[in-house]
């Protein structure tokens, strides 16, 4: 998967380009608008990125969890090598195992809520003059669809492009996205 970033002044714009994005056959999960302007986000009925996502709770959490699962390993190793397990059973030292886990993740999550996210920290400035962040997560049949719609908004300023892991999300979100569609209809409600 790759994702692609642009950047304007004018949320009504980036608006119009994330509807014919859509027309054009991209799904509404694979578009988020980032702006400090919220309420214009609300106004605009756009896929904004939630607040949480623009810090970065997810990835240090990820990187807690990584050390998290080397220390409760640790933790059973050295209790292995010990014996001590054979003296008082496995189960202290399990739940041991557990807390180390789920407390270094939960520390580097709380870490993360008060880091900015790092894939948008390059557009920090652009975002405190006022200006919007339109992302657009594509696969290979998706990035000619985007590239060809572009073409008709020359206004718009590539930010750049880098290579995500979001590929089975993204299935799972299309996939969602067509059952929702197809249940709404079944009920006789217009889509949203």
């Amino acid at each position: 998967m790759k994702r692609f970033y642009y950047i304007s002044d004018d949320l009504g714009v980036l608006a119009k380009v994330s509807r014919d994005l859509e027309f054009g056959g991209i799904a509404r999960p694979q578009i988020y608008l980032l702006s400090n302007d919220d309420a214009a986000l609300t106004r605009y009925d756009v896929n904004s990125v939630a607040s949480f996502l623009k810090t970065d709770v997810i990835h240090l959490g990820e990187i807690g969890a990584v050390f998290g699962a080397i220390a409760a390993s640790l933790v059973v190793f050295a209790t292995h090598l010990s014996g001590l397990a054979a003296l008082v059973g496995w189960a202290p030292f399990s739940f041991l195992a557990i807390i180390i886990f789920g407390f270094t993740t939960w520390q580097a999550g709380l870490m993360g809520m008060r880091t900015p996210n790092t894939h948008f920290l390059r557009f920090k400035e652009a975002l405190e003059r006022g200006r919007h962040v339109l992302f657009v997560d594509t696969d290979r049949k998706d990035e000619q669809s985007l590239h060809q719609i572009l073409r008709k908004h020359p206004d718009l300023q590539s930010a750049g492009s880098e290579q995500t892991h979001t590929g089975p999300l993204l299935v799972f979100l299309r996939n969602w996205e067509k059952f929702r569609s197809w249940s709404l209809v079944f009920q006789g409600r217009p889509k949203s």
